[in-house]
C-alpha cells in the first residue's frame, strides 16, 4: 500500500525528506547531520527488538514446556520505553504520529474478550431423578451385582486408591509429566467457553486443544469464541463438511501428544481431570485401557435367550447406564463397562485401532466402535473413572443435566435402532460384553464353515447336535464376499429371520468389513483370528469343527483362535466324505469331547511271508475312515521274510501318517514277533495290533475312537479295568476244551442284542491295546515266561489257556485274569464285526504241533459296511455302568466279581490276600503294592 503525500503538511514533508534521496531541495541540507542520527538511532532500535523477538520466539517453540509458568519479559519493555526518548527524540515522535493520522489504512476487526463473545447454556430443569421405586430397585441390584463381580476377577480401585498406585506419568518433571491433546467436538451447544475455562484452569496443563466445528452452523461464532482466548495452544479447525462423530478420531490420528482427551460437547471436566487421566493411564493395569466419565453396560439376555435393546425399560436385561444421576448411581470406584460415552481418555497410540475395521455406520456408534476395536485387537477394557462426590474438580461430567437436551442423539428412535444393530453385531462377531464376562457360556460345538460348500457339508453335523437333547451348538461364517448369513440359512434350510434374531445361533463375521477388496490373505486371517477369538471364549464350546480342506491361512487363524481359550477347546478338521460317519459325535458328553484329539493309534502289522493276505489287509486299511488324524503304520517283520513282502512294504504308500519298517536278524517266532511289534511312548499312545490274514472293516478306526472318547477319556467314566478295544466279535468260548459255540446277541437280547459289552478274554485278531496296561503285561511276562507252559504258576482253572506254550495271549490272559481286566467287544447282527480272520496257514493255523483242527466258518465273521452306530441301543454307545460283563468263559460277572475270581488264586507276582489284587506303577508297568477292591 502506498503513502500518500500532502504538500501542506509540514510532517510529510518532514517524513519525505527522512525517507529521500540526495536529490530532494538543498533547504533541507543543514538537517542532514540530524537525519543521519535518526536513521543511525532507529537502527539500533530495530537491532534491539530483534533480540528482544528472538527471545520471545524461543520461548514460543515447541521445545520449551509450556505447562511451566510464563518467562517474564517486563524487562525488555522497560529497557525499551527508557531507550525510546533517546533513540527517538519527543517531537520526531509527535510528528510522525500527527502524520501517520493523516494515512488512509484498512480498518483492522477488533479482538473480543471471551466476556464479549461468549454465551452460556440455559438449562431450565433439575437433575432427573426417578420416582419409580422398581426400576430404582432394578438398576441398583445390576449394579451392585456387576460391582461384586468385578472386585472378585479384576480388582476395582477408589481414586484414591488410583491415585496412589504408581504410575508412569507421575508428574514429578517434565520427562514424567503427559502432553494431552484435548479435542473438542462443537455443533450447536452453547458449552465451548465453560469448557475452555475449566480445561485453562487444570492442575495439569493440556499441550494443545483442537476445537473442532464441522458442518456446524454455529462456526462463525465458535471461531470468535477461540480467537478470544487468544491462547496459541487452543486451535479452531472447520469444515462445511459434517464428519459426524468419527471425524474427531479421525483428527486424533494427527496428533504428537502421548495422550488425546476427546471431549462431547456436553462434558465440561472438573479441573483435576487431566491429572486424574494421565496418572491413571500412566498404571501399569490401566495402560492398555480407554477412560472416561460416563458408559454403558450392554443388555444382558432375556429368559427367551433373546437379547433386549440396551434402551429397554423397566427391565434389568437392558444393562446400565453409568453414572446415573437418575437413580442415584454414582461410580465411587473405578468399573468396566462395555463402552463410554461422551468422553475418551487414552494413548494416541490406541486411537488408530478404531479404524481397523470399517464401522458398521458413520452416522452414530462411534463409542461402541472404539471399545468394540479396542478389545477385540488390543485387548484393552473401557472404565468408567470413579469421582470424590464432595470435590466437583475429580468429576469429568460436571453438569450431567447436559445430556438431556434436545441435541442428544440417542434420544431419537432411529438412531437407536441402528445402534442396536451395531451392538448386536459387535457381540455376534466376538465382543466379550460383560454379561458374557459374568455368565460364561459352555457349548458343545462351534461349527466355522468359510464357504456355502462348507455350511452344506457340515449341515448334517450340526444338526445332529442341535436335535440332540441337552446339546448346543451354534455355526460360523465369514460374511462379506464369502458366505454371509443370509445363503448360510438358505443352505441349512434355515428361515432368514434368524440371522435379524438377537439370539445365538448363526454368527457373520462380517470379514469383509475389515478385509475389503485385497488380494492378501492377512485381513482374513486377522478378521477371523480375532472375531473367533472372541467367540470361543465367550462360549467356551468343547470342539470347534471345520472341514479339513479349510482354506490354509483360514485354518492357522482358526489354530490360534481355539489354542488362545484357557478353557479346553479342541479345533478339529473332518474330511467332507467322514461327517455324516461321525454323527455319533454328538452323543459323547462335552467333557470326552476336547479330547479328541488327544488319542494317536498306530497300526502294527505282524507279516512274514503271506504277501496276498498282506496286500488284502493293506487295501482294507487304506479304505477306512479315519476323520483327519494321524495314524502311524508299522510293519515288524521276522529274519525269513519273503522277497514279494519286502517289496509290498517297501512300496505301499500310507497317506494317513508315517510309516516304519522293522526287520528282526535272527528268527523270534509270533510271540516275539507280537509283543515286540509296538511299545507305548505316551498315555495317549494306543497300538493296533494286526497279523496280516486280518482283514478290517472301513469303520474299524470310528469304532476305536467312539469307544475310547466314550469310556476312557470321559472324565466322568471310571472305567481303569478297560485294558483293550477289540475289533473282532467271536463264534466260540475259545478256552474251554470243547469250544462251544457262542452268540452275543442271542445271550444279550434280555438287555439288548447289540449292546457291547466287557469281556476277560483278549482278542488276538484285531484289537487295540491300552498303554499303561501294555506296560504292566510287559513287566508281567518278563517276569512269568516259560518255555514250558507246565512251569508257569498260573493255573486257570478249567482254562484250556494253561497248556498253551508259545502264545503271547496265553501271558495276557493270565493278567487280565488275576487283575479283573476287560476288553470291549462289538456285539451287530450276524456277528458283524470291525475285523475278521481269514484263518490262512501260518504260524498256529495247520502248523504241524497244532492237534487242534479250525473250521473256517467258526472265525470268519462278516464285515461292517455301513455306519453301525444304527444298531448300538438308543443309537449311542450305552453309559460305561450299563456294559453287560463276562469271565473268562463268557459268563456274566461283574467287574468285582471277576477281580474276586483273580485274587483267590493267589498267584500273582505279588503274594496278596484274597481281598487284594495287585497295583502297578503305570509309567514303568512294575508292581508296586496290593490295594484291595
Amino acid at each position: 500500500m502506498g503513502l500518500p503525500r500532502n504538500p501542506n503538511s509540514r510532517s510529510a514533508d518532514y517524513l519525505d525528506g527522512m525517507l529521500g534521496d540526495s536529490g530532494k531541495s538543498s533547504k533541507w541540507r543543514p538537517q542532514k547531520s540530524t537525519s543521519a542520527r535518526l536513521v543511525t538511532l532507529l537502527t539500533c532500535l530495530q537491532f534491539a527488538f530483534a533480540v528482544y523477538a528472538t527471545f520471545l520466539l524461543y520461548y514460543m517453540s515447541p521445545s520449551i514446556d509450556l505447562r511451566t509458568p510464563k518467562p517474564d519479559f517486563a524487562w525488555a519493555s522497560r529497557i525499551a520505553q527508557q531507550w525510546k526518548h533517546y533513540i527517538i527524540p519527543p517531537h520526531v515522535v509527535t510528528r510522525y504520529q500527527e502524520s501517520a493520522s493523516n494515512l488512509v489504512l484498512e480498518p483492522q476487526p477488533m479482538i473480543s474478550t471471551p466476556s464479549e463473545v461468549c454465551e452460556h447454556e440455559k438449562i431450565e430443569f433439575e437433575q432427573k431423578k426417578s420416582n419409580d421405586a422398581l426400576m430404582i430397585k432394578i438398576k441398583r441390584e445390576l449394579y451392585d451385582q456387576v460391582r461384586d463381580f468385578q472386585a472378585k476377577n479384576s480388582g476395582t480401585e477408589s481414586l484414591t486408591e488410583l491415585m496412589s498406585m504408581k504410575s508412569k506419568w507421575d508428574m514429578s518433571s517434565p520427562q514424567n509429566t503427559p502432553k494431552v491433546t484435548v479435542i473438542l467436538n462443537h455443533f450447536k451447544r452453547k458449552t465451548l467457553c465453560s469448557q475452555l475455562d475449566s480445561l485453562l484452569h487444570q492442575t495439569l496443563p493440556f499441550h494443545h486443544v483442537w476445537v473442532l466445528s464441522f458442518g456446524s452452523p454455529n462456526e462463525l461464532g465458535l471461531k470468535r469464541i477461540v480467537e478470544s482466548y487468544n491462547d496459541t495452544r487452543i486451535s479452531f479447525i472447520s469444515s462445511s463438511y459434517d464428519f459426524k462423530y468419527y471425524g474427531r478420531f479421525q483428527m486424533a490420528l494427527q496428533t504428537e501428544a502421548d495422550l488425546v482427551y476427546i471431549l462431547d460437547d456436553d462434558m465440561i471436566p472438573g479441573t483435576k481431570m487431566l491429572q486424574i487421566l494421565s496418572h491413571v493411564a500412566g498404571t501399569d493395569k490401566y495402560k492398555n485401557s480407554v477412560l472416561g466419565s460416563i458408559g454403558r453396560i450392554l443388555p444382558f439376555r432375556q429368559k427367551d435367550f433373546t437379547f433386549p435393546s440396551y434402551r429397554k425399560f423397566r427391565s434389568k436385561e437392558a444393562g446400565l447406564y453409568l453414572p446415573d444421576p437418575a437413580y442415584d448411581i454414582t461410580v465411587d470406584k473405578i468399573v468396566q463397562v462395555d463402552f463410554l460415552s461422551s468422553s475418551w481418555f487414552l494413548s494416541a497410540e490406541l486411537v488408530k485401532t478404531l479404524f481397523i475395521e470399517t464401522p458398521f455406520t458413520f452416522m452414530t456408534g462411534e463409542d461402541l466402535h472404539l471399545s468394540y476395536q479396542l478389545q477385540k485387537y488390543r485387548n484393552a477394557g473401557s472404565f468408567v473413572l470413579p469421582v470424590d462426590p464432595k470435590d466437583k474438580e475429580t468429576w469429568g461430567d460436571s453438569e450431567h443435566r447436559l445430556a438431556y437436551v434436545s441435541e442428544t442423539t440417542v434420544i431419537f428412535k432411529d438412531v437407536v435402532t441402528v445402534r442396536d444393530d451395531q451392538w448386536w453385531r459387535a457381540v455376534s462377531t466376538g465382543y466379550i460384553t460383560q454379561w458374557a464376562a459374568m455368565n460364561p457360556q459352555k457349548i458343545d460345538a462351534l461349527f466355522y464353515a468359510h464357504t456355502i460348500e462348507e455350511v452344506k457339508a457340515l449341515a448334517p453335523l450340526l444338526e445332529k447336535f442341535r436335535s440332540t437333547v441337552g446339546k448346543k451348538a451354534y455355526i460360523v461364517v465369514p460374511g462379506g464376499g464369502f458366505c454371509s448369513c443370509e445363503e448360510a440359512t438358505s443352505a441349512l434350510h434355515w428361515p432368514k429371520t434368524v440371522c435379524r434374531e438377537r439370539r445365538f445361533k448363526i454368527f457373520d463375521l462380517g470379514v469383509g468389513a475389515l478385509s475389503g477388496i485385497s488380494n492378501s490373505e492377512v485381513p482374513v486371517v486377522q478378521a477371523v483370528y480375532a472375531s473367533m477369538k472372541g467367540l470361543i471364549k465367550v462360549h467356551n464350546p468343547s470342539v470347534v469343527i471345520t472341514v479339513d480342506d479349510i482354506d490354509s491361512n483360514v485354518r492357522k487363524a482358526l489354530k490360534m483362535a481355539t489354542e488362545s481359550n484357557s478353557n479346553s477347546s479342541t479345533l478339529v478338521h473332518l474330511p467332507r466324505p467322514s461327517i455324516t460317519k461321525v454323527l455319533w459325535m454328538a452323543d459323547l458328553r462335552s467333557t470326552a469331547l476336547p479330547n479328541w484329539n488327544r488319542m494317536r493309534v498306530s497300526v502294527n502289522i505282524i507279516t512274514q511271508n503271506r504277501v496276498n493276505s498282506l496286500t488284502r489287509l493293506l487295501k482294507s486299511l487304506k479304505d477306512a475312515y479315519y476323520l483327519g488324524d494321524e495314524v502311524p503304520i508299522s510293519f515288524n517283520m521276522d529274519s525269513r521274510v519273503d522277497e514279494p513282502t519286502l517289496k509290498l512294504v517297501k512300496t505301499f504308500d500310507w497317506p494317513h501318517g508315517p510309516k516304519t519298517l522293522r526287520r528282526r536278524i535272527i528268527q523270534g517266532g509270533l510271540i516275539r514277533a507280537v509283543s515286540e511289534s509296538w511299545y507305548p511312548s505316551s498315555d495317549d499312545d494306543f497300538g493296533l495290533l494286526l497279523e496280516d490274514d486280518i482283514e478290517v472293516s472301513p469303520y474299524y478306526y470310528l469304532w476305536i475312537k467312539y469307544a475310547l472318547l466314550s469310556y476312557h477319556y470321559d472324565p466322568q467314566v471310571s472305567l481303569p479295568e478297560l485294558s483293550s478295544i477289540s475289533l473282532y466279535t467271536p463264534r466260540l468260548v475259545e478256552v474251554v476244551k470243547e469250544r462251544p459255540k457262542w452268540n452275543a446277541t442271542d445271550y444279550f437280547k434280555h438287555i439288548h442284542p447289540n449292546t457291547p459289552y466287557l469281556h476277560q478274554l483278549p482278542c488276538s485278531w484285531g484289537a487295540v491295546f491300552f498303554p499303561k496296561h501294555w506296560r504292566e503285561f510287559y513287566v508281567y511276562m518278563n517276569m512269568r515266561f516259560t518255555e514250558d507252559a507246565k512251569q508257569n504258576p498260573v493255573q486257570i482253572p478249567k482254562s484250556r489257556t494253561n497248556g498253551w506254550q508259545a502264545s503271547w495271549k496265553k501271558f495276557l490272559i493270565d493278567m487280565m485274569y488275576l487283575r479283573g481286566y476287560v476288553s470291549l467287544y462289538p456285539n451287530f447282527p450276524n456277528q458283524m464285526s470291525f475285523s475278521t480272520n481269514h484263518m490262512e496257514p501260518g504260524a498256529h493255523i495247520s502248523a504241524k504241533d497244532n492237534v487242534v483242527r479250525h473250521n473256517k466258518t467258526d472265525f470268519e465273521v462278516p464285515l461292517l459296511k455301513d455306519d453301525f452306530k444304527t444298531y448300538l441301543p438308543n443309537g449311542k454307545m450305552p453309559s460305561a455302568s450299563k456294559l453287560p460283563s463276562l469271565n473268562l468263559f463268557n459268563q456274566a460277572v461283574s467287574l468285582k466279581g471277576l477281580k474276586s475270581a483273580g485274587s483267590k488264586l493267589r498267584q500273582d507276582v505279588l503274594n496278596c490276600t484274597v481281598t487284594q489284587v495287585v497295583v502297578v506303577d503305570h509309567e514303568t508297568g512294575l508292581p508296586s503294592r496290593c490295594a484291595t477292591f
